[in-house]
């Protein structure tokens, strides 16, 4: 047994050396590997701390500013021709509120090359200010229309109701609430009720956020910001999923084990799945950002702008939520039960005692030896040694029990990790 164990440890000091010799790992690729080590779940307090804060600037944005709704939830009417014969919008402004008396709310010039249109946005007018205003435009204008005739009919207008608007609101309430509901129920099957209330409140989290976002800076609501935010939902919610399964994955037999706490398991699989996130929203965010570009610089402020800002937005803010509230929202509610209180104490006891339970062989307690010569070899709290000596004269073990965040091994070596990003 004495030759298997120093040919064991021949072994072991080769590939040290060699894998000291070798380039240390950085952090990017640490990273990757899982290995980062990042303290999230360690340090949930001061991430809720941040989110509080967040949360009170966007409410309070939200309540004292309100939205700037667009013309399909307030009503009112719009009218948009060709910018020909000097009409940009100041001219054009002018002209519309010198025939009906009313200041626009917006005048902008959207779309580009022939399709070019100035568009005037106002409160609902009457039939009367309608004429009045088509009729002034084209007095001083001269617009043409596709065929490059000059005629009135090159000025459009349309109105929309209140209640139009009013109904889309409705609908997208009955949308998310149902959106919501779906979600909660297949999480609940699929993993833990814990896991769905942390996911569910974390997509309440983001969509706060965002409503917030666009209430502080004043962006337009419209039917294509609506759109967005249901679909920025659902990419908060995969990330969010992502982590999760592997959280499970990490800590199934918990309790069976006292190598590790909840907390520790559950901040090992964000750090396994970390890089997986950057990444998704990384590819997730370049079509969305080209999306944008197109919309402003091509084809001007319209549809398309309004669903890439709202998704843009929404990305980012849902890669933050799932990496740093989620999980540590998901400690706070496991540790709120016996069990897992029940099985922290064991671990920490196990750390102090310096042997787990899973590790230990069938005698139940230690040689008060092994205790001196942790203290010998210079072994911390947390990271403490119990010493198994085969016989009297051969070599000791050394059995650790650690935090499952650490990393084990010589640099670059294969620790034996079972998951990578993409796998």
């Amino acid at each position: 047994m004495s030759t298997a164990i120093s040919a064991s440890k021949d072994a072991k000091d080769k590939r040290t050396s060699k894998n000291n010799s070798g380039k240390q790992p950085g952090f990017l690729e640490r990273m990757y590997n899982g290995e980062s080590g990042l303290q999230i779940v360690p340090n949930r307090k001061k991430w809720f701390a941040v989110l509080i804060g967040i949360l009170v600037v966007c409410i309070a944005a939200i309540l004292i500013r309100g939205f700037s709704l667009g013309i399909d939830f307030e009503g009112g009417t719009r009218i948009s021709m060709p910018p020909t014969n000097g009409a940009n919008e100041t001219t054009v402004s002018e002209t519309f509120e010198e025939a009906t008396g009313v200041s626009p709310q917006a005048t902008q010039i959207v779309g580009s090359g022939d399709a070019r249109q100035v568009e005037i946005t106002s409160e609902r007018l009457s039939e009367e200010q309608i004429r009045d205003a088509r009729s002034a435009l084209f007095d001083k204008f001269q617009p043409t229309d596709v065929n490059g005739e000059v005629t009135e009919a090159a000025v459009n207008d349309s109105t929309v109701s209140e209640s139009w608007g009013d109904s889309i609101t409705q609908r997208m309430g009955i949308a998310l609430a149902v959106f919501l509901a779906a979600v909660f129920i297949y999480i609940t099957l699929r993993m833990e009720a814990d896991m769905a209330l942390a996911a569910i409140i974390c997509l309440v989290i983001d969509l706060t956020v965002v409503a917030g976002i666009y209430s502080l800076i004043g962006f337009e609501v419209s039917p294509a910001t609506v759109i967005g935010l249901l679909t920025i939902l659902s990419f908060s919610l995969y990330d969010t999923v992502v982590v999760f399964d592997k959280v499970k994955e990490n800590t199934a037999g918990l309790f069976n084990s006292t190598r590790s706490t909840y907390a520790e398991q559950v901040n090992l699989a964000v750090n396994q799945t970390i890089m997986r996130s950057l990444n998704t929203t990384i590819f997730s965010a370049v079509p969305i950002i080209s999306l944008l570009v197109v919309a402003v610089g091509i084809m001007g402020v319209g549809t398309l702008k309004d669903l890439a800002l709202v998704q843009f937005i929404g990305v980012v803010a849902g890669t933050f939520s799932s990496i740093f509230f989620a999980a540590p929202l998901l400690v706070v509610f496991k540790n709120r039960r016996k069990e897992y209180q029940d099985h922290e104490s064991r671990v920490l006891r196990a750390r102090e005692g310096g042997y787990s339970e899973d590790s230990a062989d069938s005698s139940s307690e230690l040689p008060a030896e092994n205790a001196a010569v942790a203290r010998e070899v210079g072994v911390e709290n947390g990271d403490t040694a119990a010493f198994h000596p085969n016989s009297a004269n051969e070599t000791r073990e050394l059995r650790r029990v650690s935090s499952p965040n650490e990393h084990h091994g010589a640099p670059g070596e294969d620790t034996g990790r079972s998951w990578r990003p993409g796998m």
